[in-house]
């Protein structure tokens, strides 16, 4: 009989009707029907986390006086070393002791060279070339145009001044002077005695 109690307590054990499938099936309806509204029951007491608003984890204000006080510090740091410079003459050296470089420096100094040498080639040149053209033989063409135009002229020009000489052969006479200063300077003589 022990057998059979213990399984006793396991077989369904209806209140209401006699027909025990019926009433096994109402009660398991009323018992989800139960379930589901504890389940969906909401608490009386709010246990949820507090919401956490923005500015306050951000905390502006103290960022801002952080910044603040950051700006302040490197003002004055600032302001200690202009002070410092103006007083002395600076700890910073600022010359720069390297040479400028150019890229075509060497080309321009070899074309440089090169100009300079065809000026001197042609200095030479220039220097060595005697001259085509004879000033006396033009003097004297001169001296005999006026000749020609003198003898064409109605009313000849300059011929005399106020001393009555030819003004052409006071030219002519100052001509011959120098020419004979040249020809007895004690240069020539020494040329002659030689």
């Amino acid at each position: 009989m022990t057998v059979r109690h213990t399984i006793k307590h396991l077989a369904y054990q209806p209140l209401h009707t006699r027909n025990k499938h019926l009433q096994q099936k109402w009660d398991k309806a009323s018992y989800e029907l139960h379930r589901g509204k504890v389940r969906s029951a909401k608490p009386t007491i709010n246990t949820s986390p507090q919401e956490t608003y923005r500015h306050l984890v951000n905390k502006l204000k103290t960022k801002k006086l952080k910044e603040e006080r950051t700006m302040k510090r490197e003002n004055n740091i600032l302001e200690e070393t202009i002070s410092h410079i103006l007083k002395t003459t600076g700890r910073v050296d600022n010359r720069n002791y390297y040479e400028q470089k150019s890229l075509g420096k060497e080309k321009r100094q070899l074309e440089l060279l090169r100009i300079t040498k065809e000026n001197q080639m042609i200095l030479l040149h220039l220097s060595q070339c005697k001259s085509h053209y004879n000033v006396r033989s033009w003097h004297d063409n001169w001296l005999k145009t006026l000749k020609v135009m003198d003898s064409i002229a109605r009313y000849p020009q300059g011929r005399t001044n106020q001393k009555g000489q030819d003004k052409r052969t006071d030219c002519n006479k100052e001509q011959k002077i120098s020419a004979d200063e040249s020809t007895n300077s004690p240069s020539s003589k020494k040329a002659k005695g030689k």
